[in-house]
């Protein structure tokens, strides 16, 4: 695989933190009356960037959020992650590889919760400042413009950069932006690896990965 560019998304990716936020969220909607499992937060709300979270969830349940509900719930997922998370398995080796491959994140996440997670992996260094959120827009993912945002960043044409995504709806994002992409199953929030990989093939991945050490690439053409 001849690449120019690397991208990755960041949770479930780099960061191995889709438990633990999922977890968070099913407690803070279950603590206002709007009880979901930490199961069906996986299923209904991940890869999405807050905005469309919001709107998914006053959909289900038919009222508004609380006007203080972002802010609550980010204090009880802080103190979850406080307790300690970690870089997924491979990923600061693989980061370490890379050599002189341009790379960047392009998550749904809030920019200051990537930035403050790379530094507590050590692995801010590897992306030069080029970490793009689409926190706070009302076009998250699966529509493409984070993507894009992320390639004219580098300068590189979508065409020939590789996007590393878990989440159909964040591979479906990388696909719509013209991207060769790596459906990633390397996560603790995967527990059936294959069939996570038959879902991601049959969003239209171009390669299936279980781990870092099953993504291949050539370096820069």
């Amino acid at each position: 695989m001849n690449v120019a560019a690397i991208i990755f998304d960041f949770d479930g990716v780099i960061a191995d933190s889709e438990v633990r936020a999922n977890m968070s969220l099913s407690e803070s909607l279950t603590a206002i009356g709007m009880p979901a499992t930490y199961d069906e937060c996986l299923r209904d709300y991940y890869g999405h960037n807050w905005q469309e979270t919001q709107r998914r969830i006053e959909a289900r349940f038919g009222r508004p959020l609380p006007a203080d509900f972002r802010e609550t719930h980010r204090t009880r997922a802080r103190a979850r992650f406080m307790e300690g998370f970690e870089a997924v398995p491979g990923a600061a080796e693989f980061l370490g590889r890379l050599g002189p491959l341009p790379g960047a994140i392009a998550s749904s996440s809030r920019a200051e919760y990537i930035g403050w997670a790379l530094g507590l992996f050590g692995l801010d260094h590897h992306f030069g400042g080029h970490v793009y959120s689409a926190d706070g827009w009302d076009r998250g993912k699966p529509h493409p413009d984070i993507y894009l945002a992320a390639a004219t960043g580098l300068g590189v044409d979508p065409a020939r950069c590789l996007a590393v995504e878990d989440s159909p709806t964040g591979a479906q994002a990388a696909l719509a932006a013209g991207m060769t992409v790596v459906g990633f199953c390397g996560a603790g929030h995967i527990v059936d690896r294959a069939a996570h990989g038959d879902m991601l093939r049959e969003v239209g991945v171009h390669h299936v990965a279980l781990s870092f050490d099953e993504i291949d690439f050539l370096p820069v053409a």
